[in-house]
């Protein structure tokens, strides 16, 4: 929660402090999936991965394409919104299926 401090200065002036937490907590991220894609290749959407989300090594988007082929779903990247949207559209726009859900 925000307070109000007050200093005494020459023009009384009101400083609001912010804890760290509140400012880390502010805007809630979300996950990017991953799903199963019975109808494109392992290496198609491994390639597409890693053109969709630039920071991705080669082994990340290996290791993500395996657990959404052997669980059903896999976990992309945890990010803001926006980024979210943008990935998940991204991957769509490739054929691939995805979706995002706000993080807990």
């Amino acid at each position: 929660m925000s307070t109000i401090k007050l200093e005494q200065s020459s023009n009384n002036s009101a400083v609001i402090e912010k804890k760290p937490a509140e400012l880390r907590n502010k805007s809630p991220k979300y996950k990017v999936l991953l799903h199963n894609d019975p109808v494109n290749s392992m290496e198609y959407v491994t390639i597409s991965l890693r053109e969709v989300v630039p920071q991705l090594s080669e082994q990340d988007a290996i290791a993500i394409m395996l657990e959404a082929h052997n669980t059903g779903v896999g976990l992309v990247i945890v990010c803001d919104l926006e980024p979210a949207e943008f990935y998940s559209e991204s991957l769509k726009s490739k054929g691939i299926s995805s979706s995002i859900e706000k993080e807990d």
